[in-house]
Formats: structure tokens, C-alpha cells, sequence
């Protein structure tokens, strides 16, 4: 499956991260990132309401604050909202106090419990403080829609290849991402529902957020 080696070597230094649902034997979590985009997320909110599926959109501060009805849009339809910073940075090139500053500079556009770290990027430091007052929440399925050299037909296949219950998902909601997304999100979702799994939102009690 498409889970990055990288991300095996992530995950065993931060696992305080979310990385699937554990225990969850009939559902997964689709998730899109970097919206809201203009004449992106619109077709991304009308192939989930043609499709009957609720997801979960970890929205750039930045980009709700450009586009607040876009924003309100991706609510109004029923989905849910997670904070993926506010300028996109890579928390392994910033300090600490910048890179905590700009995920709850975020949150005061996007006011959610969820955050995921721009590209996976973030320190062990910067996780441990975030984890105190967000639930940190990874991909256990990448699909590199973003991937321009990524043909469409394995952007799906990355992800139906081997999605399994539990799995959470990454979709992107930006411009560089459409080619691959416009032709996987739709066929994606069709093969997950006919292995008779349910999409699910990322929903959690309320609760210490490390774990």
C-alpha cells in the first residue's frame, strides 16, 4: 500500500499522532487538505453530495480567511473542519515558538480540536506541546494527488489498493492537486463502498488528546 517508509520511521518517534481509527472494523475517514481553494473545493463538495459521504476538510487559516463562504459552505454541507496552520509551514524548518503560533494564529479562523501538520513536517518538541491542546491527526493512506508526475490511475490505486477499516485518508484541495483528484476522489469512493465500508467523520470524545 501507499504508506510512505518514511512515515513508519515518523510514526515510532510520534506517537502521540493519530494515525488511524484503532478498533473501527467497518469505517474509514476520508480527509481533504489546504482548502478552501475557489472552483475546487465547490466541485469537491458537490462529488461528495452526489456520493452521500461527510469528510473531514483540514482547512489553511490563510485560505479560510480569503475565502470565509467557501468556508462556511464545507459546514453548512454537513462536514467537519480540521486546522492545517495558517501559511502551510513546514514545521521543520521554523522554531517551535513560530510554528505553534501560527497553528493557533489558524485556530482562531478554524476553531477545531483537529490539527495535521503541513506535510507531515513537525518535531518531536512542536508535537508535544500541539498535542497538549489539539488531537494530532496523520494519513494511513496518502493518496499524492499533488504529485504532478503521479499518473491518475495510480493516484487511485494508491489508495484502493489497500485501504482497510480504520484507515484515514488524504485528498488535497488545491489547484496543483485537481488533475489526479478529479479522477480519483470520485472512483476511490465508489471502491470503498462497494467493499461495504462507511465513511466516517473524525469525530472523538472529549478527551486528553496525547496518546
Amino acid at each position: 500500500m501507499f504508506r510512505p517508509r518514511f512515515l513508519n520511521i515518523v510514526r515510532y518517534f510520534l506517537p502521540v499522532m493519530t494515525w488511524e481509527v484503532k478498533g473501527d472494523t467497518d469505517g474509514v475517514y476520508l480527509t481533504i487538505d489546504d482548502g478552501p481553494t475557489p472552483g475546487i473545493t465547490e466541485w469537491i463538495l458537490n462529488e461528495l453530495d452526489k456520493k452521500g459521504v461527510k469528510a473531514t476538510f483540514f482547512c489553511l487559516g490563510k485560505n479560510v480567511e480569503m475565502y470565509p463562504d467557501l468556508y462556511e459552505r464545507i459546514i453548512a454541507a454537513g462536514h467537519i473542519v480540521g486546522n492545517h496552520s495558517y501559511s502551510h509551514v513546514k514545521g521543520w524548518q521554523v522554531s517551535t515558538p513560530r510554528y505553534v503560533e501560527d497553528v493557533d494564529f489558524a485556530n482562531q479562523l478554524v476553531y477545531s480540536e483537529l490539527f495535521r501538520p503541513p506535510y507531515g513536517r513537525i518535531t518531536n518538541r512542536q508535537a508535544r506541546i500541539l498535542g497538549e491542546r489539539y488531537r494530532l491527526v496523520m494519513a494511513s493512506i496518502v493518496s499524492q494527488d499533488y504529485n504532478s508526475l503521479v499518473h491518475p490511475r495510480k493516484c487511485l490505486r494508491n489508495v484502493t489498493k489497500f485501504v482497510r477499516a480504520g484507515d484515514i485518508i488524504v485528498f488535497h484541495d488545491s489547484l496543483k492537486s485537481y488533475r489526479n483528484l478529479r479522477y480519483a476522489l470520485p472512483r476511490a469512493i465508489d471502491h470503498i463502498k462497494k467493499m461495504g465500508l462507511e465513511f466516517k467523520l473524525l469525530e472523538f470524545e472529549k478527551e486528553k488528546h496525547g496518546e
